[in-house]
């Protein structure tokens, strides 16, 4: 665990250098001081992750809560504030309930409950088996990329593809010649491209509210970084093929996809997200009810609010985080970052978009290599990310698509993330082993940094 700890380090060196990176040498402007209790946050949330795994224990970076971790760094907030403590609370009350994150709080809900009744009644079996009927066998690598992508982007969570596909992969690799590691990375990449771009996955969703802009036009940006990726690692997947024996497919109710598919194309009208999932959890219901016998009306109750109970955490976290932002914000603290930022794209020598694409996409990075979390890293940098795209004439739409793009890049390969330890724990093979085999996140990486350098895709500002 010597890297855990050299990382640990080197991350707080990088944040100390950033602080004392300042107009006045030896003294710490207010501005910058407004900025301690998202580090008090890090640190608690990162240490205890790092101690846990000096212990061995799984799921290490998910022991310590990320709501109770935020609470120290609230009151703290609170404590420095420049002010009355009532006129700390009102600001920190503000940011709370500001209309962006409590319509995020209700997407999260929905989407939590779409998810679980989904998988209740049998979708995520149904979409697997549906896979396995049309793609031929001889293709294993492809074969699992293509169908972990499909459910994920289905059903929003890469968590819940890497559950429900590992354990056909792992089958996969233990039935041929293909490496074990190979099948689970397939797997681990196209859950993570699927979360990309998926219409109801929390990254989508905290990424596309914190920017202020649509579904749909977030994925209209990220499907060209996404989909090349996804075809570069297809065809790396096919030249790497092994022959394996052909693997019979169960009997499943294609009706059971449709709330699946409802759901993504409705995304690309002009309907409510509430509105979408709604129908997707109307949709699910009914299914469950007409197809599942022991399916009744006290199950669909209790799916949805296992759905809700599964969203609190981040749903609650996300406004926790409103709210500090709020006082770091009226304290000048995004504004004294945004100025750190200046100077570090300044190095880069390139356009002014360029800089506020690359700080945009520091900031996401940094964020999820301290949290362990894709969804929480955006809440923790989105205002930020809205301001320096603001600063830096960077297209809202462009800074979405950034933002969800590199987090997803980061979660699928740090070792101590979900994703990789859901995945070898089901495999059991070491997560640093996995890595190297996530082809999908390393080729995501390079054509998001291709984005950034060519410009590419080029949108207008309009909503059109």
């Amino acid at each position: 665990m010597k890297w855990l700890k050299l990382f640990y380090t080197s991350a707080i060196d990088f944040i100390i250098l950033l602080i004392m990176t300042t107009d006045s040498p030896g003294k710490v402007p207010a501005s910058a001081l407004a900025l301690l209790p998202l580090l008090v946050f890090l640190i608690l949330f990162l240490g205890s992750g790092i101690y846990h795994s000096l212990l061995g224990t799984e799921f290490a970076f998910y022991q310590m809560k990320a709501p109770v971790a935020a609470l120290p760094a609230i009151i703290l907030a609170v404590l420095i504030y420049r002010g009355p403590m009532n006129a700390a609370i009102e600001t920190f009350l503000s940011g709370a309930r500001h209309a962006n994150l409590i319509l995020m709080f209700m997407v999260f809900m929905l989407a939590g409950a779409f998810a679980s009744v989904s998988t209740a009644i049998g979708s995520v079996e149904a979409t697997v088996q549906f896979g396995l009927s049309i793609i031929p066998a001889s293709f294993v690598l492809p074969m699992l990329f293509i169908i972990s992508a499909f459910i994920a982007t289905a059903m929003g969570t890469s968590m819940g593809t890497i559950a429900a596909c590992a354990p056909i992969a792992f089958g996969f690799a233990n039935a041929t010649d293909i490496t074990t590691a190979y099948a689970i990375g397939a797997v681990v990449g196209g859950a993570m491209f699927g979360d990309n771009l998926s219409m109801i996955s929390d990254t989508t969703i905290a990424a596309t509210r914190s920017l202020n802009v649509e579904l749909r036009d977030k994925f209209r940006v990220n499907i060209w970084i996404a989909l090349p990726a996804s075809v570069v690692t297809l065809l790396i997947y096919i030249f790497n093929s092994h022959d394996s024996q052909v693997i019979a497919h169960q009997s499943y109710n294609f009706w059971l996809i449709l709330p699946y598919l409802a759901v993504f194309f409705l995304a690309f009208s002009r309907l409510h997200v509430l509105a979408i999932l709604t129908i997707g959890i109307v949709l699910s219901g009914l299914m469950g009810l007409y197809n599942q016998p022991d399916f009744g009306l006290l199950k669909l109750n209790n799916a949805i609010y296992t759905g809700f109970v599964g969203m609190f955490e981040v749903a609650l976290l996300s406004m926790l985080l409103g709210g500090l932002s709020a006082i770091m914000q009226k304290e000048g603290g995004l504004e004294w970052l945004i100025q750190r930022i200046y100077r570090l794209t300044a190095l880069f020598k390139v356009g002014r978009e360029r800089a506020g694409e690359i700080g945009i996409s520091f900031l996401v990075i940094f964020s999820n290599m301290f949290v362990a979390n894709n969804t929480v890293a955006i809440i923790l940098s989105g205002d930020m990310a809205r301001e320096v795209a603001k600063q830096y004439g960077v297209n809202p739409k462009r800074a979405a698509a950034l933002l969800d793009v590199f987090s997803c890049v980061v979660q699928g390969l740090i070792p101590y993330g979900a994703q990789l330890l859901l995945a070898c724990s089901i495999a059991q093979i070491s997560p640093v082993e996995l890595i190297g085999n996530v082809y999908y996140c390393w080729v995501l990486a390079i054509f998001a940094i291709a984005a950034i350098a060519l410009r590419y895709p080029r949108i207008s500002h309009s909503n059109a």
